[in-house]
């Protein structure tokens, strides 16, 4: 059994036990999240375990990559909900918990015994959070839905229409990710919620509705009126003006956003005879001609090499930046020096890389306590926590 890796201050949520249930990303990674923030979460898993174990590079079967990015700070034990016996050790298990996480449809979760109906009466201070593709509320319930059908639904794909010419999904699986946020503050808010009244509740998740509140934030556009006052999108987005631009050897990030970046690119560019002209040194000429003014900025990015450009614009206060590769990023000046990367040793799976949470605490910090788990690894531990017999050997 590998023991907690940390034994400082375990973070703000520490002494909350969660039930995970979930698999693949979404789930696993809400339960993630609440584990480095110091829940002690136990993830329930099939006999078969979760599928992500067999999706990416992998040193040990059922240790794929996928997996091991989502399920640290977690315990791990296998029951088989078709079975009377764990299902009785399940409702163990919720009664002495806080939080119960699935991602199962409603129809199903009912079969299985799992809906908030039941599951409360067995302990009524539960947090129950239900992630789901769709509301039930709507006729989209029900249906099947995984990262690529929410960005089709909620316009993501589309949007891509403007850098690929036809749509596309982003390369991430964005929807999950972004759920999963939702999901896991929508738990630390039911649970400061029973904090103050003692209750517990419902909470659901929908991946649909909150991708499209999501990508309504700059999207909405005109239609944010009623009649419309324009189109929906966000214009230099909409138009494909913000994008890394060519420089002559390769890719920059540039951002000049205030009347004092502008004037102070046109410069370092050596072209001051724009600085009189409107169009250029003043938000509402750039608003009213985005499509002049990026073109011209495109022209001008050319004419130097990334390197040239990183130095000229090193210390002047205009947003930009490398365009970095994944692989750009294990080495990173900035990741080191905050000591992002976590370098572990997993008892079966040899020394690992972790992304540390980004969230800072100054009294209550997020830590890597545990490792993945192995499938089961921890199932006779819990048992025996919960007061249920060990399995025979």
């Amino acid at each position: 059994m590998a023991e907690p890796l940390a034994t400082e201050r375990c973070g703000p949520l520490e002494g909350i036990r969660v039930l995970d249930l979930s698999t693949v990303v979404l789930g696993p990674m809400t339960g993630q999240y609440l584990g480095d923030m110091g829940a002690d979460v136990i993830k329930v898993e099939a006999p078969d375990g979760d599928i992500t174990r067999s999706i990416g590079p992998r040193r040990s079967e059922r240790m794929g990559a996928l997996f091991l990015a989502n399920n640290r700070n977690k315990r791990s034990i296998v029951l088989d909900l078709k079975v009377a016996a764990d299902r009785q050790a399940l409702d163990r298990l919720v009664e002495k918990s806080d939080v119960v996480l699935h991602s199962i449809r409603s129809s199903a979760a009912e079969r299985l015994g799992l809906s908030h109906e039941r599951l409360s009466s067995l302990n009524p201070t539960l947090i129950y959070c239900h992630l789901l593709g769709f509301s039930d509320r709507g006729p989209y319930a029900g249906n099947p839905a995984y990262d690529d059908i929410v960005q089709s639904l909620s316009g993501l794909a589309m949007l891509q229409k403007i850098a690929a010419g036809e749509p596309r999904y982003v390369p991430s699986i964005i929807a999950d990710k972004i759920t999963a946020v939702h999901a896991a503050y929508a738990i630390a808010l039911g649970l400061f919620h029973r904090a103050r009244t003692g209750r517990g509740q419902k909470v659901s998740v929908p991946m649909l509705e909150t991708m499209v509140a999501f990508n309504s934030a700059e999207h909405l556009g005109g239609c944010i009126f009623e009649p419309a006052e324009g189109a929906m999108g966000y214009e230099p987005i909409r138009h494909g003006m913000r994008r890394p631009f060519q420089t002559r050897d390769g890719f920059i990030c540039f951002l000049p956003y205030n009347d004092a970046n502008w004037r102070r690119f046109l410069m370092i560019a050596e072209r001051t005879d724009l600085l009189a002209d409107q169009r250029f040194s003043t938000q509402v000429g750039r608003q009213a001609n985005l499509a002049l003014i990026w073109k011209e900025v495109a022209e001008i990015l050319r004419l130097r090499s990334t390197a040239e450009w990183m130095g000229l614009l090193e210390g002047s206060d205009i947003p930009h930046a490398v365009v970095n590769d994944l692989e750009d990023l294990l080495d990173d000046p900035h990741l080191e020096a905050t000591g992002f990367w976590e370098m572990r040793t997993h008892p079966t799976e040899g020394l690992m890389r972790l992304p540390a949470n980004p969230l800072q605490f100054s009294d209550s910090p997020a830590s890597i306590r545990r490792l993945p788990p192995r499938l089961g690894e921890h199932g006779a531990e819990i048992l025996e926590e919960f007061g249920l017999a060990r399995p025979a050997a």
